[in-house]
């Protein structure tokens, strides 16, 4: 491998890409792990392409005994600058991130108020954990048929069961957010912490013109995903979190306990760069992400009568992101599947698209030519697939009420069978099945297979949506607890 690399202006104020470059800047010759000792190319020139870059922290990034400490001070870094007491570095994603925090909130058998709109990584760790959710569906806005968030009510409803905490996910998949102030001072009121898995809102909170981030709105811990909205590793992922109502130890145990014990170095450095990145530039960045954005709206939107995309003007402020693309295809009479399929011609690939909806993700990586590259192919597809009439439509995944069965832990470990997907009516799910992006269960283990959701996952199957995590994936059989 190239051990000269350009110039950093991050790696001065970025203590952990500086290890990652420094270490392929001096002369090594190790007899330690990881097995490829970044000269696979030696072996063949593909693997090393993949590897060579690789070093982990332990012995890479730091000594083996952690000698410098730089992942430490990284980590403080990062929660100064996002105002919190305590953060840490995951390489597991938010998935990890997720189940560390919920793993260290209480003990089997506790309630915790849970947005129906949770990731599949929240489902698990309630199941790992033993807590029974009390689920709190989204308010559904009638205009635009997307959820808006968990209203104050729907959580006022489920405190007399004494939750330990309340999570919620926040921005949705669709950019939309609750009344977070008054949610977290509900909870607050009652001393019930408040996390949120903010995977998708990495960027809030460091430009006037976006929501403020978690921490800066009160709440008790912050989960976030930096290789989604943020130009992180794959699977990095940031654990933000505040000490008053939550205990910092026990959250040290179980990120400990659930992470890897060989953390790859490169997604760390891109944390710890993305930090860096964002306390000097980030202001700056995110006003041309907001431009390049919103010039892309208004080109597209001209050539159209019916508004075709989401903007915070459809909610109140400071509850929309404002860099989120979410085209309702639905507007148009048109599958958005189909839309994906005519964007891939052309080399665009698209965040998720169902029947109704395209989602594009922006980033502060995208350039005024990406933006004039994607609006220029996106017209006359548009255009081609516009008919008549529109439609009104809320996913699958936002619409279904929950039906109990039992609870999720006892019906993942309890004896199932496959029955046809006319008998599934009426059975205790012990999948959960999701359609995928976003990964929002439509079924949890546990809870019953009603008629809307079996034909429901069959139509969206059908229309060219991938379902996520069910046994049979063609859901001709769905397993049920016998």
């Amino acid at each position: 491998m190239n051990s000269q690399f350009p110039e950093s202006e991050l790696r001065h104020s970025a203590p952990l890409l500086d290890a990652y470059l420094a270490y392929f800047e001096r002369a090594r010759t190790p007899f330690t792990i990881p097995g490829h000792k970044q000269k696979a190319y030696l072996l063949d020139a593909g693997l090393g392409a993949v590897v060579d870059s690789d070093t982990p922290l332990y012995g890479g990034l730091d000594e083996i005994k952690l000698t410098n400490q730089v992942l430490k001070r990284a980590e403080e870094l990062a929660a100064k600058f996002w105002g919190a007491d305590y953060a840490r570095f995951s390489t597991g994603g938010s998935t990890h991130a997720n189940q560390a925090i919920i793993l260290a909130l209480g003990k089997p058998g506790d309630a915790i108020a849970v947005s129906r709109t949770a990731h599949r990584s929240v489902l698990s760790a309630l199941v790992l954990a033993g807590y029974e959710p009390l689920w709190l569906s989204p308010e559904i806005d009638e205009a635009t048929g997307v959820p808006t968030g968990i209203a104050v009510e729907e959580f006022r409803r489920v405190i007399d069961q004494k939750p330990i905490a309340l999570l919620l996910t926040e921005p949705g998949y669709l950019g939309t957010l609750s009344d977070l102030p008054a949610l977290i001072e509900l909870a607050h009121s009652h001393s019930i912490p408040v996390i949120l898995d903010a995977a998708w809102g990495g960027h809030f909170g460091f430009h006037p013109d976006l929501p403020r981030h978690a921490i800066q709105m009160g709440a008790d811990a912050l989960i976030t995903s930096v290789h989604k909205a943020l130009p992180g590793y794959s699977a990095s992922a940031l654990l933000i979190a505040q000490g008053q109502f939550l205990n910092l130890d026990r959250i040290e145990q179980s990120f400990e306990t659930t992470h890897t014990t060989s953390p790859a170095g490169a997604p760390l450095a891109s944390i710890d760069a993305v930090r860096a990145l964002l306390e000097v530039r980030g202001e700056k960045l995110i006003s041309e992400l907001l431009a390049n954005v919103d010039a892309f709206r208004r080109n597209v939107q001209a050539e159209f009568d019916l508004p075709i995309f989401l903007t915070s003007n459809d909610f109140p402020a400071g509850r929309f992101d404002p860099t989120k693309i979410v085209l309702r295809a639905n507007q148009l009479g048109a599958s958005g599947v189909d839309i994906e399929k005519s964007l891939l011609t052309h080399g665009i690939r698209v965040e998720m698209a169902d029947r109704d909806t395209v989602v594009l993700l922006a980033t502060l990586t995208d350039s005024h030519q990406d933006f004039t590259y994607l609006a220029t192919t996106l017209i006359p597809i548009l255009k081609a697939n516009q008919s008549a009439p529109r439609r009104t439509a809320t996913a699958l995944s936002w619409s279904v009420v929950p039906t109990f069965g039992i609870s999720m832990r006892e019906a993942y470990f309890a004896d199932t069978e496959m029955v046809s997907s006319s008998s599934a009516v009426g059975r205790i799910s012990a999948d959960l099945i999701a359609p995928y992006p976003p990964g929002v269960a439509v079924v949890a283990p546990g809870e019953i297979l009603t008629e809307e959701i079996v034909s429901g996952l069959t139509a969206s199957k059908a229309a060219g949506v991938r379902i996520a995590y069910a046994t049979d994936s063609t859901l001709q059989t769905f397993r049920v607890v016998k």
